[in-house]
């Protein structure tokens, strides 16, 4: 039997009354997660503290129309579309069985905020008409900034998930940010009153 990890404190002052739906997506993803390629083995035992809050924890962030780029499994797209209904997400994954497995949460959450995208970054047709972006453990920085700043509109924001490294990622992107017109790259923590291990996010304007 797989054992998920319970769930901490912090998870209702983080979804409130949306705890029931995160708790149906951690459910399922600790049950089939890995048997699809999603999570690795030792995933389970710390889903709730290592993936999902630390997901959910920056919702507050976001408004209007959000790109998560690199779904994957759904982290943090899904768990962020879970804890804000009234921000509008489009899932951009490639791969064909984590675009299944995305869909299929969707439609079993009742989740009508969420697009579910099966292409590339570097594909996106629709031009620079995102609020925002976001991505959790695709790439570094200077890999990201191409393919996630043109999604965004004038003014627009890239939210981007990251470790401890953050700082040193921004140092090595400056080529990147001046040539995709990204300003005021900064690290932010999120969740440190919430969480043992606070969220990192680099938060930058697109111009």
């Amino acid at each position: 039997m797989i054992e998920i990890e319970q769930e901490p404190a912090a998870t209702a002052a983080i979804f409130g009354d949306r705890i029931d739906v995160a708790r149906r997506f951690a459910d399922a993803l600790g049950k089939h997660g890995e048997e699809r390629g999603l999570i690795g083995p030792l995933e389970p035992p710390r889903l709730w503290s290592r993936h999902i809050l630390n997901s959910a924890v920056i919702a507050p962030l976001f408004s209007g129309r959000v790109g998560d780029v690199g779904s994957g499994a759904g982290l943090p797209g899904l768990v962020l579309a879970i804890a804000r209904p009234d921000v509008d997400w489009v899932l951009i994954e490639p791969m064909e069985r984590r675009v299944a497995w995305l869909s299929e949460q969707v439609d079993s959450l009742g989740l009508s905020n969420v697009e579910v995208l099966r292409a590339r970054a570097e594909d996106w047709k629709r031009g620079p008409v995102l609020d925002a972006v976001t991505a959790r453990a695709v790439s570094a920085l200077r890999t990201l900034v191409p393919i996630t700043a043109p999604l965004v509109r004038d003014g627009g924001e890239l939210i981007l998930l990251k470790g401890a490294t953050a700082a040193n990622e921004i140092e090595a992107a400056q080529k990147q940010l001046r040539k995709f017109k990204v300003t005021n790259a900064r690290v932010e923590v999120v969740g440190a009153d919430l969480l043992t291990e606070p969220s990192r996010v680099i938060r930058a304007t697109v111009r």
